[in-house]
């Protein structure tokens, strides 16, 4: 079944195209999240109108038409706190949403029937994969119920649209992110105790049936291989330009053919939904982007955290089903499955390292990057993987503010020198799972560093970090660095409770 964002005035349509053309506004998310105040034929035959006259302002006619979005809640007016576990203490508020009312049909708001946390900045909803690392720090700072909320508004959103979306926006239906809802509930679960996991396991049987393409057409996020492994990529159902950065993506498709278009907007829409846009980890020319060829990838992180939701599955079903021996021994052999072909195809011995695998080139590609810790966040990789793994990440990506997200540079904000929490996280928590204890706690330290330095100067809690130069921003993306900002908050705060 083909997932095709619903059509609005202000995500599609002669109207739409025009204003994103225009640039009358700094960012292209911005009227995609506008709401119009009347109902869009009216709006239309106004437009219509009017835009033939010498004085006619576009912005003026938009603000007029359309209401802003809502402002996402950012440290503006916060009182000012020395100390960096503070400050995230008093801007968590501004960041919790309450449940939403019921949708109205002209607004690109997805309803949610729980309260939320929003990222900051120009991300004015829910994100899924951030959502696993803001509510770590929620846990850190005695919000349980929040992330009980945020679990439970995951779960709506599979039962309602067969996946979890990017967001919680109508033109992000067409894909999802990496699947960190396993890990949401089994958090919910230390919280809570285990009685919870009855609530959850359905969603998150249903949710892996949407990533092995159970649930519609075949071959899209799932694939076998000539070896008869199954193992999974990213992918979008609309091979068209993203509504939320229309112009970013006609403009470097504009000299492609028909069909390299369709392929471009779809590469450019999976690398969304693998949370790594952009980065040389998709690009076969890593200096350009019309060369990127996501679907044509095995991302190791996608898979290690698909095997951990199958062994997940394996453990919980039959403690919450009548049923649940045999099923759970489904999952189980699933489980295993895929470790072996991920140990067979995406490990690398001469590197040490796990790498993505490249579905045409019949090999892992040469792209060493922080996707490679996931099999050692999810208990994935075996003990001399593990100690292999941390030999390189000790000699090639630490920097003076932690974890770099690859070895490249190449003007992508998912490439060096930038770093990101999520994977600050899972290389220290991988790391002392299997006993490496001492660099786990070096990078640690050295992210924790960079979080402060960067609040000190700023004040601020923003997106991503320049790890090479803490005094330094980060670079790179569509558009500034956003400050807020969620799973920043969340990774900083948990650290802190585990140091």
């Amino acid at each position: 079944m083909m997932m095709k964002p619903v059509s609005l005035i202000q995500t599609s349509g002669p109207l739409f195209e025009a204003v994103q053309q225009s640039r009358i506004f700094g960012d292209s998310k911005h009227f995609v999240d506008c709401v119009p105040n009347k109902d869009s034929e009216s709006i239309m035959k106004a437009w219509k109108s009017e835009r033939e006259s010498e004085s006619f302002n576009l912005k003026v006619f938009v603000e007029r038409h359309f209401d802003p979005p809502a402002h996402s809640g950012d440290a503006a007016g916060l009182e000012e706190h020395a100390d960096c576990n503070d400050h995230i203490k008093a801007l968590w508020p501004m960041l919790f949403r309450k449940a939403d009312n019921v949708q109205s049909k002209h607004d690109s708001l997805l309803p949610l029937p729980h309260p939320y946390v929003v990222p900051g900045g120009r991300f004015r909803e829910i994100y899924y994969w951030d959502s696993y690392f803001t509510s770590l720090g929620l846990a850190a700072h005695g919000h349980e119920e929040m992330v009980l909320n945020m679990t439970r508004n995951f779960a709506h959103l599979i039962q309602t649209l067969g996946h979890i979306p990017n967001g919680n926006r109508t033109y992000y239906v067409s894909r999802s992110q990496p699947p960190f809802f396993p890990l949401m509930v089994n958090l919910c679960a230390e919280l809570f105790g285990d009685d919870v996991l009855a609530e959850f396991v359905p969603a998150v049987i249903k949710e892996h049936r949407f990533w092995m393409d159970e649930t519609g057409e075949p071959d899209r996020r799932s694939t076998t291989l000539e070896d008869g492994s199954r193992l999974n990529r990213h992918w979008d159902d609309n091979p068209a330009p993203r509504e939320e950065s229309w112009i970013e993506d006609v403009e470097p498709a504009s000299p492609l053919s028909e069909e390299a278009k369709k392929q471009f907007y779809r590469n450019i829409r999976a690398a969304c939904e693998s949370g790594w846009d952009f980065s040389s980890r998709w690009l076969a020319d890593e200096q350009h982007l019309q060369t990127i060829e996501t679907t044509r990838i095995l991302p190791v992180d996608l898979n290690a955290l698909l095997w951990y939701a199958e062994k997940k599955l394996s453990e919980w079903l039959p403690a919450v089903s009548a049923g649940g021996n045999k099923e759970g021994a489904r999952f189980h052999k699933l489980a295993e499955n895929r470790k072996n072909a991920m140990h067979r195809l995406m490990w690398n011995s001469k590197t040490g390292f796990f790498h993505d695998y490249h579905i045409d080139k019949y090999q892992p590609t040469g792209v060493l990057s922080l996707a490679g810790v996931v099999p050692l966040f999810t208990g994935l990789a075996d003990e001399r993987q593990a100690a292999d793994t941390a030999v390189l990440l000790k000699s090639a990506f630490l920097q003076a503010g932690g974890l770099t997200t690859t070895l490249r540079e190449t003007g992508q904000q998912w490439d060096a020198p930038n770093g990101w929490a999520p994977h600050q996280w899972m290389a220290a928590e991988g790391l002392r799972r299997y006993g490496h204890t001492e660099l786990a706690d070096e990078i640690t330290d050295r992210w924790l560093r960079a979080n402060e330095n960067v609040f000190r100067e700023s004040g601020k809690m923003v997106e991503k970090y320049n790890v090479s130069d803490i005094s330094g921003k980060a670079g790179g993306g569509e558009y500034p660095l956003q400050d807020g900002f969620g799973w920043s908050n969340g990774v900083y705060a948990a650290m802190k409770s585990g140091s």
